[in-house]
């Protein structure tokens, strides 16, 4: 879906799609390099990292492994609630495996938090992040991401996998959501 199509939903288009396919591009080469000769097992967050995950995949010349994980903090709102519950795990063992954690967005970084020290906990030999979104004015913790696509502002944002109600995750870019649309 193209921006113009919500024009009137959307305050303004941070990212747009092909800055993110750029920036992706520039991720998947930094990360060929540093899992060249190992076992990787990509680990997507669903829902919204499906259109990141799928496209880094892609620009990858790497062999991977891909498995996804729900996880959620969120509920029905629009600010991270903190309290993480598992949705759907993961089908593949990460025992000895250099796990690749590909996430959405990164808010106060709660979740991701949590979801690292619970995959080092089952035994991963490395826990590695990329996420194609931070909020650095909403971080809450200590959270060393390996790679990040872009630095936004703490707004709530939609496109690109991101969501609200379940829409504008099919939008080519990210936008800064009018809060009259859920409030």
């Amino acid at each position: 879906m193209q921006p113009q199509t919500v024009a009137n939903e959307i305050s303004e288009i941070i990212v747009t799609g092909e800055q993110i396919q750029a920036r992706i591009a520039e991720l998947a080469k930094e990360i060929d390099a540093e899992y060249r000769d190992k076992n990787v097992l990509t680990l997507g967050v669903l829902k919204g990292a499906v259109m990141f995950m799928a496209d880094l995949s892609r620009a990858l010349e790497i062999q991977v492994q891909m498995d996804w994980m729900a996880v959620s903090s969120y509920g029905s709102g629009t600010v991270s609630s903190g309290v993480v519950r598992i949705l759907k795990d993961l089908d593949a063992d990460v025992m000895g495996r250099h796990i690749l954690i590909v996430e959405d967005i990164i808010d106060s970084g709660l979740t991701l938090s949590w979801l690292v020290q619970n995959l080092e906990a089952r035994g991963a030999a490395s826990v590695e992040v990329v996420a194609l979104l931070r909020k650095p004015d909403a971080v809450k913790v200590d959270l060393d991401v390996r790679w990040i696509g872009f630095d936004i502002p703490n707004e709530f944002v939609v496109g690109f996998g991101l969501d609200w109600n379940e829409r504008y995750r099919n939008l080519t870019g990210v936008g800064i959501l009018k809060p009259e649309v859920y409030s």
